[in-house]
């Protein structure tokens, strides 16, 4: 092959492996998951074989802007992370530090109109349902603390 291998890549404000092959160092970025990726790579025309150390700087370029903007590109609505948004209605696609900060802000507004969900995670409770009589005990307080002994006065141990 002629083009060099880089072992770290930079793709949108993320070091990615470049010993891992395209796909699953799309993966690594986060709002991109293996199916997503594997779109994205039929779509630029990469293969999915190819170790992302390979990449070339055009087809870097190219993945950025898919992965920025998905709808532009021509990918199914049903692959986004986020459907229908309330505020516009429209299907919309989040990344990194975008993503986290969304999933903060919703979390808040559910606390806030103190729905069941927002209750849950205030209470640092399960929120999907799950069962909590044996499980998710993790993190509180349990059993009985022992008291410690008293310590006798240092004036009387001196007699």
């Amino acid at each position: 092959m002629s083009e060099e291998f880089r072992h770290r890549l930079r793709i949108i404000d993320t070091d990615v492996d470049g010993t891992l092959k395209v796909s699953y160092a799309l993966a690594k970025i986060k709002g991109v998951g293996p199916s997503l990726a594997e779109a994205m790579l039929r779509k630029v025309g990469i293969s999915s074989d190819k170790r992302a150390g390979f990449l070339s700087e055009t087809e870097i370029d190219r993945l950025e802007e898919l992965i920025k903007d998905p709808a532009r590109g021509g990918l199914p609505s049903w692959l986004f992370n986020r459907r229908k948004e309330q505020e516009t209605g429209k299907d919309n696609h989040l990344i990194s530090s975008d993503l986290v900060l969304r999933t903060k802000m919703d979390i808040e507004k559910m606390k806030e109109i103190k729905s069941w969900r927002g209750y849950r995670h205030a209470y640092g409770l399960k929120v999907r349902g799950q069962r909590t009589k044996t499980t998710g005990r993790a993190g509180k307080a349990l059993g009985v603390k022992k008291k410690t002994l008293m310590q006798r006065p240092a004036a009387a141990e001196s007699k």
